[in-house]
């Protein structure tokens, strides 16, 4: 099966009430350990870049990955997509390069500025048969280069979603009902709650339009104190209540994005290998056991948190 868009992926998701799992990726094992968990539960995915990956790794070497992936995993539909796209140039580049689905974040901009930018990639993606993610409201937290301080966050206006779609012609929507990027999304001692009340709002607007929720990763907390026992130092990182996610996806959300907890599970697994074999030196034998955890983690967010096993 070659790479597909997600629309059709988000049509069966939405009327399933499930969650298309969307994992970002910046090397081999990070994709092998995703597409072999999503392989195994039988789950649809999205593997995606984000502008700081394809600066890390190289666009053509991530392409190539993902295409590798394509040929192992045949049996289940794959979608490369561009996470958090900066502008037209990016979006372009990646839509002329193979990508199949590409997100223009122009969330930070005025509203009517975010409707030309967004419109205007959507045309072009439109021609070449890719879909465009968009985004209104604005997640605070930092992920690559994306950096939004607290105070300069906001939810999603309901009020705005129908013109914005109607003028942008975008396939999907990403808006902020309290998620944010990072390990650390909400102080210590409080109660993560995310806002329902909007993502309804939304979806009453928007009837069987999907959703998109950014900054969604749970932080597992055995992965915390692992980085914190074997030298780390990550004091009071909390993500997002898995049960909260689980709910978000029985609603309109179709795409959960996923990255620290990936993060996690590779760090952690490779601190803990040093700290229990400081002879060792060959990446290949730390690596190993960091794409088993990567993988047992992705089945764990298949079957529990999205929903989407035996979906593909």
């Amino acid at each position: 099966m070659p790479l597909v868009t997600s629309k059709e992926m988000f049509k069966k998701a939405y009327d399933g009430g499930y969650a298309i799992g969307a994992f970002n990726v910046n090397n081999m094992e990070i994709v092998q350990g995703i597409t072999e968990a999503c392989r195994e539960e039988k789950a649809p995915v999205i593997l995606q870049v984000s502008k700081g990956a394809r600066a890390y790794a190289n666009h053509t070497y991530l392409v190539k990955l993902v295409e590798a992936a394509v040929i192992e995993c045949p049996e289940i539909p794959i979608v490369l997509h561009l996470d958090h796209g900066p502008d037209f140039e990016t979006c372009k580049s990646c839509i002329d390069g193979g990508f199949t689905s590409v997100m223009i974040d122009a969330s930070s901009k005025p509203f009517k500025e975010n409707i030309e930018i967004t419109r205007k990639v959507v045309e072009y993606a439109h021609d070449h048969g890719v879909v465009v993610e968009a985004e209104l409201g604005t997640l605070a937290g930092i992920e690559d280069e994306v950096k939004v301080s607290a105070e300069d966050s906001s939810y999603t206006h309901p009020e705005e979603v129908e013109e914005f779609v109607s003028k942008t012609g975008c396939d999907s929507l990403a808006i902020a009902i309290g998620t944010s990027h990072g390990a650390y999304k909400f102080k210590p001692g409080t109660k993560p709650q995310l806002r329902f009340d909007v993502l309804e709002e939304v979806s009453r607007r928007l009837p069987g339009f999907p959703i998109v929720l950014h900054g969604s990763s749970s932080v597992p907390q055995n992965y915390v104190e692992m980085i914190n026992s074997h030298g780390g130092k990550m004091p009071g990182a909390i993500g997002v209540p898995e049960d909260q996610l689980r709910h978000a996806a029985e609603l309109s959300v179709c795409k959960i994005n996923i990255d620290s907890d990936l993060r996690l599970a590779m760090t952690g697994t490779i601190r803990q290998f040093f700290d229990e074999h400081p002879d060792k030196f060959d990446p290949r034998e730390y690596l190993k056991p960091a794409r088993a955890n990567i993988k047992e983690l992705v089945r764990h967010k298949l079957i529990d948190v999205l929903g989407c096993a035996g979906k593909a």
